[in-house]
């Protein structure tokens, strides 16, 4: 298993260009990923008509608890390591599986569904809760970046949170690899990583998410997207038009440490 630290981070980019991803231990404190679970409550709380894997970005854009969370200089530096020194944020999203009714993520490329120019952007995937194989982590297909983009089809007979998936016959699932974490790792992988997750059968919640990373250089396509924010570096001008950073308002937000700074 590709496992490291923050103390060993200069060594994860030949195994991420290798096998597609890699680990990263005990990145995330005990207190920031308590706050994080209860910012999952929260937006459950406030969004009743959503399931809970599905807490996206067009949540969150204007949240500063979110923004401050994304821009924490412990995950930056784990990206900086494979994007460089000029980061921009693109997306990111909770997907919290409740126990017994989690729902799976069919096998996938995460570069199907984004609209980016190169395709040059990483998933760094947290967990809040333990990931493990009984509520359904995350799996990946080492390597299987250096196929290149694979085609997806709708795939609606069973339940999957993308209701889409590659041809069973591209993934050979016996080269699967079980990432389970613990709270506060993180994994990292590439957006041609097959990768997708079982249902959560288990009475315990899978809570964790994922934040999409890019170098200033990665345009975005869509019109009007709704989160782009620089995060650490410099610009590149004429690439991306990126969001001021949100306000902390009481009442609307999500009260937590160090909210003064957002005010």
């Amino acid at each position: 298993m590709n496992e490291f630290s923050l103390s060993n981070l200069n060594e994860i980019k030949e195994a991420y260009d290798h096998d597609g991803f890699v680990i990263v231990r005990d990145v995330l404190d005990t207190d920031l990923v308590s706050e994080l679970d209860r910012h999952i409550d929260w937006l459950i709380e406030h969004h009743p008509d959503l399931r809970p894997e599905r807490l996206g970005h067009w949540l969150i854009a204007e949240d500063p608890f979110w923004i401050r969370f994304i821009s924490d200089q412990r995950l930056l530096d784990v990206a900086s390591t494979l994007i460089g020194p000029n980061i921009a944020f693109f997306a990111a999203d909770y997907i919290a599986k409740p126990p017994r009714d989690g729902q799976a993520v069919s096998w996938h490329q995460d570069a199907n569904y984004w609209g980016l120019e190169p395709m040059e952007v990483i998933t760094v995937w947290f967990a809040v809760s333990q990931s493990t194989c009984e509520n359904g982590c995350v799996r990946v297909i080492p390597g299987s970046h250096r196929l290149g983009p694979v085609d997806h089809r709708s795939q609606t007979d069973t339940v999957n949170l993308l209701n889409s998936e590659v041809d069973p016959a591209v993934v050979d699932e016996r080269q699967a690899v079980d990432v389970q974490l613990s709270p506060g790792d993180v994994s990292v992988h590439h957006p041609l990583m097959l990768h997708g997750s079982k249902a959560n059968t288990s009475s315990q919640w899978r809570r964790g998410g994922s934040i999409q990373y890019m170098p200033v250089t990665t345009r975005i396509t869509a019109d009007s997207w709704p989160c782009a924010f620089l995060l650490r570096g410099d610009d590149a001008a004429g690439v991306n038009d990126y969001r001021p950073m949100p306000k902390y308002v009481a009442g609307q937000h999500m009260s937590f440490k160090g909210y003064e700074a957002w005010i």
